[in-house]
């Protein structure tokens, strides 16, 4: 879910930003980007920025939906295990 909230807040991040925030070594990003990307979550664009690869990740409207329903559940179960006053 890391991923995913860092990237519902920012229009795209690029892969050197996602491991430095997260402290995620290349191998256990990628295979996270990947299992989100399979599912139709994340959005990955590679291109070339001062001749160096540039790989860029970012969510997709399905991302976007799937993550806002997950926070929507997280707010209820918090409200339901709320005590009454």
């Amino acid at each position: 879910m890391a991923i995913m909230s860092l990237l519902a807040a920012t229009p795209e991040l690029s892969f050197t930003d996602l491991k430095q925030s997260l402290n995620m070594t290349d191998g256990n990003l990628t295979t996270h980007i990947k299992t989100l990307k399979q599912a139709g979550y994340v959005g990955v664009t590679k291109s070339v920025q001062n001749r160096r690869p540039l790989t860029t990740c970012s969510l997709t409207a399905a991302g976007r939906t799937a993550f806002g329903n997950y926070i929507t559940l997280l707010e209820q179960i918090v409200q339901q295990t709320k005590p009454e006053k």
